[in-house]
């Protein structure tokens, strides 16, 4: 008998595995049916998705090889800014620029990866913090490049999908739930790779892992590779959609960084179900905290939103997709014969 298959649950059919992430998909596709195509429900639920996308692209690194990133805002904010200075400066269209902006972001991350993937525990995350506000100051300091504190707006484009210009919110509400897909299905590949295995390896015990022929340090800053990529493509999103921006919003440590890591902590780190979950909760609250309580108190919406946020940690800190096993997609994995 596996020495897997008793500590985990018998594995479904593919059929019923796929049946929850397809019903969900068919729900979201037919959602804005009932919703103004440019009403503040469908921008509401579009941040949902784009957050959940870049939660999971956090859950690369920060769920399956445990590296607890705080500064994935300095990925986030180089991909927005590299597509609109593309814009901006030779009218290259954004998807063009999302392209270029994942390269940097990955070669961001391989470079911050270099000197600090040997770090464990709180002091990654510190070291990811530190370069994520590195980040923030330069861009508040290089004006010619980032506009400075007074912020970048997007150059205005004939609306069309080739530039990513929209008259509405709509169309940003599918392409953001086609962002979301993708960065699952990519979350889902590695997870269930042999790199997903090494990268688990590494965070159940990187010690024994190294014994058995793992090189922690690589698998680590692959897996940070990917992650700086993907959220550096979702900033071109960000930017398209929202028109403006500035290095507080887009290199921020609250608004972008501690936000996408809660995201994917309080739904369920390592999990594909959990950033979704996480982020409709987290952004949801957001905005019903907003709207019902930025007229009272100043801060009590912010009082009200972290005091709920506290309690569900407290409750479940294992995260949302612990409190029912339709959750928990895709985590149940066939058993495996122990070795004799």
């Amino acid at each position: 008998m596996s020495v897997f298959a008793t500590s985990l649950p018998s594995a479904r059919s593919p059929l019923s595995r796929l049946f929850v992430p397809a019903a969900a998909l068919a729900v979201a596709l037919i959602v804005p049916l009932g919703l103004d195509g440019d009403g503040y429900a469908i921008r509401v639920i579009a941040l949902v998705f784009l957050f959940a996308a870049l939660g999971q692209s956090w859950n690369i690194v920060g769920g399956l090889a445990n590296q607890i990133s705080l500064g994935h805002a300095a990925f986030f904010g180089i991909g927005a800014y590299t597509s609109t200075r593309l814009l901006i400066d030779f009218g290259l269209s954004p998807w063009f620029g999302m392209l270029a902006g994942g390269v940097f972001g990955g070669a961001a991350a391989a470079l911050i990866s270099l000197p600090t993937m040997r770090l464990r525990g709180h002091y990654f995350a510190l070291a990811t913090l530190a370069f994520g506000e590195v980040m923030r100051v330069v861009a508040n300091a290089w004006t010619g490049l980032t506009g400075g504190p007074v912020g970048i707006s997007v150059p205005y484009s004939a609306p069309g999908l080739w530039m990513l210009s929209f008259k509405g919110t709509l169309p940003f509400y599918y392409l953001n739930l086609a962002a979301l897909v993708g960065v699952t299905a990519v979350f889902v590949g590695i997870r269930r790779s042999a790199f997903g295995y090494r990268l688990r390896a590494v965070r159940e015990d990187a010690s024994a892992a190294e014994v058995v022929g793992v090189d922690t340090a690589r698998i680590k800053i692959q897996a940070a590779v990917i992650s700086g990529a993907l959220t550096a493509m979702l900033g071109t999103l960000y930017a398209q959609m929202n028109f403006f921006f500035d290095p507080d919003a887009v290199f921020g440590a609250a608004p972008i960084s501690v936000r996408i890591a809660l995201i994917a902590i309080v739904g369920g780190i390592g999990t594909a179900a959990g950033p979704i979950l996480g982020a409709i909760l987290i952004v949801s609250l957001e905005e019903i905290a907003n709207v019902l309580l930025s007229g009272q108190v100043a801060g009590l919406s912010n009082l009200v939103y972290g005091v709920i946020l506290i309690s569900v940690i407290m409750i479940q800190p294992h995260g949302l997709v612990a409190f029912g096993p339709v959750f928990r997609w895709p985590r149940r994995v066939p058993a495996v014969d122990a070795p004799k």
